[in-house]
């Protein structure tokens, strides 16, 4: 039978920091604890007309008929997760998060998969959310009911590998916290200094600001900061200015581990977070190995 191309939502969604769920829960609780994510997940998708693709470690594909199935999934999934808290091996309580990106449009059938565009933007969408997030494109919030579109707000243009154009990228506010925050940020932009921050790492010494709004790191000398550190990937680290404010994105194999001052230190793999204040960023070693290649920050005003 030839594949079949239809009209669909790609709905990706996994579960945020699940490296630091492992080390806080344990492996033998966490794998539970994932697991009975996934299961969470499936059983919104199936309650709200969509299908289950594949999961893939701690993440779900699925599709939905329409942008208001997905959209009303996402929250869903958000709001059932949001109450499962769990005591860590420390007596510490962890609280799991997810994050989700969905776009809709033309993908291919095949095989009991989908293949295609539609599915390419939806992984970006979900690569731009960060943990508590719902992440999808202008053309999906295009099609969305009123009232769920009234929910949505714009946070940035990005670039879709195989397009010529950025695309604009929304979130949809599922939390009434949300909703408050959104005004009030609105309402004092125009007060908000410009932020720059300064990047370093032995005698080179890069600003980052709206002129110049991004940077990568790694090993090859066609970076922007070429790091000399044999556990880093050739483009291993990204940092960009987003919404006023400056995030650190991982895409190696080693991870990248951040020590913000008077912080415990964060790893991230295939993740990203926000960059206060001021820090240390180690391509792929731990701060507790005593890495000698260091980049420093510091934001500035």
């Amino acid at each position: 039978m030839a594949p079949k191309t239809t009209n669909l939502a790609i709905l990706f969604a996994d579960v945020s920091g699940s490296t630091r769920l492992f080390e806080t829960l344990g492996d033998a609780t966490a794998r539970v604890k994932v697991s009975e994510c996934l299961d969470t997940l499936t059983d919104v998708t199936n309650n709200h007309s969509g299908t289950v693709i594949k999961t893939i470690g701690d993440e779900i594909m699925c599709t939905f008929p329409t942008a208001d199935d997905a959209a009303n999934a996402a929250t869903e999934m958000h709001e059932e997760i949001e109450e499962d808290i769990t005591e860590g091996v420390s007596d510490t309580v962890t609280q799991l998060s997810i994050r989700v990106g969905f776009h809709f449009g033309p993908a291919i059938m095949e095989g009991g998969d989908v293949f295609g565009d539609a599915v390419n933007v939806a992984a970006r969408m979900a690569a731009q959310a960060k943990g508590g997030q719902i992440i999808t494109t202008q053309f999906t919030v295009d099609l969305l009911a009123p009232m769920l579109r009234a929910s949505t707000r714009f946070v940035d243009r990005a670039p879709i590998k195989g397009k010529k154009e950025e695309i604009d990228i929304y979130e949809i506010i599922w939390q009434e916290e949300d909703v408050t925050r959104m005004a009030t940020g609105l309402m004092s932009e125009d007060m908000k200094p410009e932020v720059k921050l300064r990047v370093k790492y032995h005698d080179k010494d890069i600003v980052l600001d709206k002129q110049r709004s991004s940077l990568v790191m790694g090993r090859s000398n066609t970076c922007d900061l070429p790091v000399n550190e044999k556990m880093a990937s050739r483009q291993h680290v990204r940092i960009e200015l987003r919404r006023e404010k400056f995030f650190i994105i991982d895409q190696s194999t080693n991870g990248t581990h951040v020590l913000i001052e008077n912080s415990d230190e964060e790893f991230l793999r295939r993740e990203e977070m926000p960059l206060q204040g001021k820090g240390q960023i180690s391509l792929g070693k731990s701060f507790t190995e005593s890495p000698t290649e260091i980049v420093t920050f510091s934001h500035e005003i």
